[in-house]
């Protein structure tokens, strides 16, 4: 059953002509992470990997895609977290960093604390040779007109969120049997600057425990953060839930007692993964056993043999 991974590239509304860029960028990203556990790398190092080439893709809400605050301007959330010792690292709010994702990892290397925000985060990427981009190379065309759009007075609020898949995230088990997360945002779109979500949070936007297993959530932040639902859903395989049961249960809590959206990446220990969501569409996929899994819609699973790169 090992290795495996699965991503997600955030659940939401697309419309056609972006959906396939989003199904396209998340089979890439989960090939990429494939063939790192398959030349021995950990569970960690796929999820970033993954994590980190969805930032790099304009077509999600993370990295040089992320969504603009009121202001106009980024500011990215990342988490990491390690199963083998619960070890995590987080970043909140910052700007000017091209891979939010790989700072979270340093957090987790490098410091003794779990998550560094802001203008601290900004001082640490400093300190450790991380290289700063310019704030429009993370912004697109695309997140320009959405944040103009939303500006109005009578824009709808449930409009603005939609047509831009959300949050980026992996799971992974590794030939040693160890799990990893990692999530990356831009956040809400029009959200107030200053704003954290649910992403850089351990149990909410992530976790992984070898003794159960790892997920990456996406959906309305602060909804998930109420029922912290990456741990909620790890709770239910404790009690001996299935990834996929175990994933249901929690995003069907989410939404009957806050009445939030959303999807969330599972795997456990031996392999078994889920990718579930309730909202309208999440562009996910996984790899296992020399196969490519991905889909969209609810019910869409689609399979293709992954072409062995030696």
């Amino acid at each position: 059953m090992l290795p495996v991974v699965v991503v997600h590239g955030g659940a939401g509304h697309i419309p056609k002509e972006r959906s396939d860029l989003s199904t396209s960028g998340v089979c890439s990203a989960v090939r990429s992470a494939y063939a790192v556990l398959q030349g021995g790398g950990s569970s960690m190092d796929a999820v970033v990997e993954a994590a980190m080439l969805l930032e790099n893709n304009p077509s999600f809400n993370a990295g040089c895609g992320s969504v603009l605050n009121l202001k106009g301007e980024v500011e990215m959330d990342a988490l990491v977290m390690d199963g083998k010792t619960l070890s995590s690292g987080a970043v909140s709010a910052v700007r000017n960093i091209a891979n939010p994702v790989q700072l979270a990892r340093l957090v987790m290397d490098k410091t003794s604390h779990a998550c560094l925000t802001a203008e601290g985060a900004s001082q640490f990427a400093r300190s450790m040779g991380v290289p700063e981009v310019p704030q429009e190379s993370l912004i697109t065309e695309y997140s320009r007109m959405r944040w103009k759009k939303n500006l109005a007075p009578d824009a709808n609020p449930v409009e603005c969120q939609m047509g831009k898949m959300g949050t980026v995230g992996a799971v992974a088990v590794d030939t040693d049997g160890n799990v990893a997360c990692a999530t990356s945002t831009g956040g809400m779109l029009n959200k107030m600057e200053g704003r954290v979500g649910d992403t850089p949070c351990i149990g909410s936007g992530g976790y992984a425990d070898n003794m159960s297993g790892a997920v990456s959530t996406t959906g309305h932040g602060e909804a998930i953060m109420k029922v912290t639902l990456a741990r909620h859903i790890l709770f239910h395989m404790e009690q001996g839930q299935s990834a996929e049961a175990a994933s249901d249960l929690g995003l069907a809590h989410m939404k009957s007692r806050v009445g939030g959206l959303g999807g969330v990446v599972t795997v456990d220990p031996q392999g078994n993964w889920a990718a579930r969501f309730s909202s309208r569409q999440m562009a996910w996929a996984a790899a296992q056993k020399g196969t490519l899994h991905y889909g969209l819609y609810t019910g869409e699973h689609f399979t293709q043999i992954i072409e062995d790169a030696h």
